[in-house]
């Protein structure tokens, strides 16, 4: 009998992760609800078919306007972060890059300060004013990398992101210490959190969520190209500039519209590619939609651990990512510098 190709394990794998992760999100938690129960509510809710799940009506509003939410949030969210990552790290060649890369954590981290000092921590402006400070963030680190370096290679926007990172953050820390009542409900957004999500913030990422994705998925071929050098690649027939441009666009758009809706949430962009990348090798080809898939599956399981660990209590899904990545992050720090050894 034919083995089945590496590529297609690997997809069923990660499909069948986020499946499972799926359901472990729609179950656990105060109430808890079984597998079976879970599961034939779920199919209860598709076309054609009629099954009684044995759930009450409060069980069933429960799952639906609460857990699927949040789960559904949590998906899209770990999957722009993990897709952002490694775009980024096609885009720039570096492997240490992350979705925040060109300052859209400080932009956005601003944009939130400066609406919770003046319309207060529960304002429905808040998500919109870190969505414009992360997009204006990486506007500004692209109008930077071009004044300083004449042309927007990939070292100069790095330089011009981190610079701009430091400056927005600085802003954000000036403001903070006018505003000493504040910090703690700007703590509290920066640490990341799917607890408030509700439908509306699913309709409000995703747009957003599936433009990004769908141009990254197209570009995902050209990111190979661009691994072999810019020249090299130009000789090709790719224009390194304009698809550098359509990525960093898709991916921040990405990641700017996940920090909106959930806050800060760190490593995930590391964690997952660098993983995909040990599994299914160094092609961007394989690595950025599967990093998608296996984003979203590690955000729901990490938002499980969140709102489990001190039940009924709840860990900022910011420190559950950071608990798991920080080591992971020296792993990789290791193996980089090996790999220049």
């Amino acid at each position: 009998m034919t083995a089945t190709p590496a590529p297609l394990r690997l997809a069923l794998l990660a499909g069948g992760g986020l499946a499972a992760a799926l359901v472990i999100g729609l179950m656990v938690g105060p109430a808890s609800l079984g597998p079976g129960e879970v599961l034939a509510e779920v199919a209860d809710r598709m076309p054609f078919v009629s099954l009684d799940s044995g759930l009450s009506e409060r069980e069933a509003s429960i799952l639906w306007d609460i857990r699927a939410p949040r789960v559904v949030l949590g998906m899209l969210v770990g999957a722009a972060l993990a897709g952002s990552g490694a775009a980024y790290q096609g885009v720039f060649r570096n492997p240490l890059a992350d979705p925040y890369l060109l300052g859209v954590a400080a932009g956005a981290g601003l944009g939130a300060t400066i609406v919770i000092v003046f319309a207060g921590p529960g304002s429905v402006l808040v998500p919109l004013a870190a969505f414009v400070g992360a997009i204006a963030a990486v506007v500004a680190t692209y109008g930077l990398g071009a004044a300083a370096g004449g042309r927007r290679t990939g070292l100069t926007l790095i330089l011009a992101g981190v610079a701009m990172a430091s400056f927005l953050t600085a802003l954000q820390t000036f403001v903070q210490q006018q505003n000493t009542d504040v910090i703690r409900e700007v703590y509290s957004w920066i640490l990341g959190r799917l607890g408030t999500a509700g439908w509306g913030e699913v309709r409000l990422m995703l747009p957003y969520a599936a433009v990004s994705f769908v141009a990254l998925v197209l570009h995902r071929r050209l990111l190979d190209v661009l691994a072999v050098g810019e020249e090299e690649a130009g000789t090709l027939g790719v224009r390194p500039a304009l698809v550098r441009g359509v990525v960093v666009v898709a991916a921040s758009l990405a990641a700017a519209a996940a920090v909106a809706v959930a806050g800060l949430i760190g490593f995930v962009g590391i964690i997952v590619p660098h993983t995909v990348r040990l599994l299914a090798g160094p092609s961007y080809r394989r690595i950025v939609p599967l990093s998608l898939v296996a984003g979203a599956a590690f955000l729901v399981l990490a938002d499980v651990a969140a709102r489990s660990v001190l039940s009924p209590a709840e860990i900022p899904i910011g420190v559950v990512t950071a608990f798991v990545g920080g080591p992971f992050f020296l792993l990789v720090l290791r193996t980089a510098r090996k790999g220049l050894a």
